[in-house]
């Protein structure tokens, strides 16, 4: 059973930068993709970004591409969302989950880390 935890997220102004974490514990963790997602005010869960564990291969959703980066930490099981040049339409709770079927599902849903940006 894998736990993952997400953190990082808070109140920022549009143009600052955030960094989120997500650190898995679990007596084995080894999954195909870790991947961001987040959940706008009003809005259906979205793609952000997922990264290959083993080869830290990365995909971004489009509208994202340039300002957001993932990485991951193997070593640690933590997984990164550095957001540079936040913008308010930014604002979610950021959600991260793992896939061990290749990226056709996810799982491991944690609580979410608000993320706010003003304008």
């Amino acid at each position: 059973q894998v736990e993952l935890v997400e953190s990082g997220g808070g109140l920022v102004q549009a143009g600052d930068s955030l960094r989120l974490s997500c650190s898995a514990s679990g007596r084995t963790f080894s999954p195909d993709f870790m991947a961001w997602f987040r959940r706008p005010p009003g809005k259906d869960r979205e793609f952000v970004a997922r990264i290959s564990w083993s080869r830290s291969s990365t995909y971004y959703a489009d509208s994202l591409k340039g300002r957001f980066t993932i990485s991951r930490d193997n070593v640690k099981n933590t997984m990164y969302l550095q957001m540079n040049s936040l913008k308010p339409e930014d604002t979610a709770v950021y959600y991260c989950a793992a896939s061990t079927d290749s990226g056709r599902t996810y799982h491991g849903w944690g609580q979410g880390t608000q993320v706010t940006v003003s304008s």
